[in-house]
């Protein structure tokens, strides 16, 4: 099992910024990809961006140029620096993770409760 913590969500007002952290314990192996994905009132859940245990990102279309995924120092935490944000990002923001065998499959699936980002217009 993989235990993920989640801190840094909040109000803040459209074009402000704000810093999502996401701390991975248990077993996590080093071969991991970990991300955020988020769900707005009534609608689906959706990828915004992932990291791999390589440092390589990827993000959702609607994301690219505000936000900023990384692994800053600690290989198993992740941060989101999320700038200029927009009303239509509201949602509950989750962090996601994921082992990954060798040829980089992932092995299981594990997600944190979520924490809450609403952006006022």
């Amino acid at each position: 099992q993989v235990q993920l913590v989640e801190s840094g969500g909040g109000v803040v007002q459209s074009g402000g910024s704000l810093t999502l952290s996401c701390s991975a314990s248990g077993n996590i192996r080093n071969n991991n990809i970990m991300g955020w994905y988020r769900q707005a009132d009534g609608k689906q859940r959706e990828l915004v961006a992932t990291i791999t245990s390589y440092k390589y990102p990827t993000y959702a279309d609607s994301v690219k140029g505000r936000f900023t995924i990384s692994r800053p120092g600690t290989e198993d935490t992740i941060q989101l620096q999320m700038n200029s944000l927009k009303p239509e990002d509201t949602a509950v923001y989750y962090c996601n993770a994921k082992n990954r065998d060798p040829w980089n499959k992932p092995l299981d699936d594990f997600w944190g409760y979520g924490t809450r980002v609403t952006v006022s217009s």
